[in-house]
């Protein structure tokens, strides 16, 4: 990804718009063929030789032509010829913006992968659901895997739309009227580098499709937190549920030689501030002075590379650290048992209900024997066992069906199937 950002390569993207621009130009019959072909066997630049000129004229397009001009000779005079500075940099940027979305697809890609296997190697893992943080009712840490999946799913349709939304360029000239170059231009250049054109331009491509696509990068990267932070309270010692691998050789913590630390989720967490960081910048970067200003450039010179490497390095990490996630089923099945059989209450509460009690009434019984549970007065069946108003309702073989687990399993092969169809 970073080889995208480059000197080398965002010269490239614009030296590849202008001979694309002078190849449009000679079909026009506006450069001879005998330029045309010198331009495309001598057209070259040199990094060092631009930034020294740059220095002078304090202009990196003008500093970027000049370069070119003295590798090709008298012909350079037909290089840019009716273009302005920003049909080369916008469509340069669109190119540099489609690559790297390119990488970040594939990213997903493998991501999704790492999260189909791990989804299927714990399809029937039980461990607790919780809500506010307090246990519900079952799950399976698969369940938990295939939601993850279904999320990244979705982000790879989001990408690939905004791909196609930000690749988008134009050479209409300064302030998008074509006053000085032949719509045809636009049209071939455009086509030979597989973009679309911005059907009305000022100077510029309009900034809110930058802020489309930045904005995606922006949720993809909290996608990426959201699991990190699952992580994280899943390794908490009281819990011990999944763990980061913990590799040989590692050390946790200078003071304590027993730590083992959530660091990479921890590190994923920090990384999606910034990235949602930056597309606050992209949506800034909209509001423009009547047909252009240069207030958004600098900010792109920055959250271009930084959010792009950024997300291209959250998803590595993310994808490794699920493939090599330590889980813990046994420590799923004692952590189900803290509540002492709490957690299966809406099925008492249900089947009273079914046996003829208001769903007032069984509400009210099933929460006084669970709040005794709570106060550490008894385990959860025996204290409905206890209790007159439940024995006569239930038998002790029908209350023994609601502390059954495979009930609440009973629909994640339902589940599964439509999420990822055939495995």
């Amino acid at each position: 990804m970073a080889r995208i950002w480059e000197p080398k390569n965002r010269f490239r993207k614009w030296l590849d718009v202008e001979l694309a621009a002078c190849e449009a130009w000679a079909r026009l019959g506006k450069i001879p063929k005998k330029s045309l072909d010198t331009i495309k066997k001598k057209a070259d630049f040199d990094i060092k030789r631009i930034d020294e000129i740059e220095k002078t004229v304090k202009h990196d397009v003008i500093a970027f032509l000049t370069s070119v001009s003295e590798f090709v000779g008298p012909d350079s005079r037909f290089i840019h010829m009716g273009l302005t500075s920003s049909d080369i940099l916008d469509t340069s940027l669109a190119l540099l913006l489609n690559e790297a979305a390119g990488l970040i697809i594939d990213d997903i890609k493998g991501l999704l992968t790492v999260l189909k296997d791990k989804a299927y190697e714990h399809k029937d893992t039980p461990m607790m659901g919780r809500s506010h943080g307090i246990h519900a009712e079952p799950i399976t840490f698969g369940l938990k895997m295939a939601l993850w999946y279904d999320e990244m799913g979705r982000n790879l349709e989001r990408l690939e739309r905004a791909r196609d939304v930000i690749s988008c360029g134009k050479l209409s000239g300064a302030v998008g009227t074509f006053s000085s170059i032949d719509p045809a231009v636009e049209r071939y250049v455009l086509k030979k580098l597989g973009l679309k054109p911005e059907l009305v331009a000022t100077q510029v491509v309009h900034r809110d499709r930058h802020a489309e696509f930045f904005s995606t990068l922006a949720i993809v990267a909290s996608s990426l937190e959201k699991f990190a932070v699952e992580i994280r309270h899943l390794q908490r010692t009281e819990v011990l549920e999944a763990e980061e691998h913990f590799t040989k050789g590692q050390k946790g913590s200078s003071a304590m030689p027993h730590k083992r630390n959530p660091i990479l989720s921890e590190n994923l967490t920090g990384l999606a501030r910034l990235v949602r960081g930056y597309s606050v910048s992209a949506m800034e970067n909209v509001a423009l002075w009547h047909e252009r200003d240069i207030s958004h450039s600098s900010v792109e010179r920055v959250i271009a590379p930084d959010a792009t490497i950024l997300l291209d390095f959250m998803l590595s990490r993310a994808t490794g650290l699920i493939r090599d996630l330590v889980v813990y089923p046994e420590n799923m099945l004692a952590n189900m048992d803290r509540l002492k059989g709490v957690v299966f209450s809406q099925k008492v509460l249900l089947k009273l209900v079914e046996k003829g009690t208001t769903r007032e009434e069984a509400y009210a019984i099933v929460q006084r024997n669970a709040m005794k549970v709570w106060e550490g007065l008894g385990d959860f069946r025996s204290l409905l066992i206890e209790d007159s108003q439940v024995m006569n309702y239930l038998s002790e073989k029908e209350l023994d069906r609601c502390f059954d687990i495979k009930p609440y399993l009973k629909n994640v092969n339902y589940i599964f199937k439509r999420t990822f169809g055939g495995k």
